[in-house]
């Protein structure tokens, strides 16, 4: 039991992390280029962030839905492993 909620924990953080990793750098940058040009609109971040969350689903979508498919395959083939 304790093996797949340390899994399930690993197969989050795999999926989620491209697109939460895209998001902090282009956040990070944004906020650099607003305390550079000092304009502190707050929607200025929101879009730039959305557009590279969607190009990180894009390129990483398949190798994401793979992970999940062999993690929900994993969980499914040890079920009764887990029941007993």
């Amino acid at each position: 039991m304790l093996r797949l909620a340390q899994e399930t924990l690993r197969t989050v953080l795999l999926v989620a992390g491209p697109m939460l990793a895209l998001s902090l750098l282009v956040g990070l940058i944004v906020s650099i280029l607003q305390a550079a040009t000092q304009i502190q609109e707050q929607t200025l971040s929101f879009v730039p962030k959305l557009l590279a969350v969607g190009a990180a689903l894009l390129l990483f979508g398949s190798w994401m839905l793979r992970t999940l498919v062999e993690f929900c395959h994993a969980v499914l083939g040890s079920l009764p492993e887990v029941i007993r």
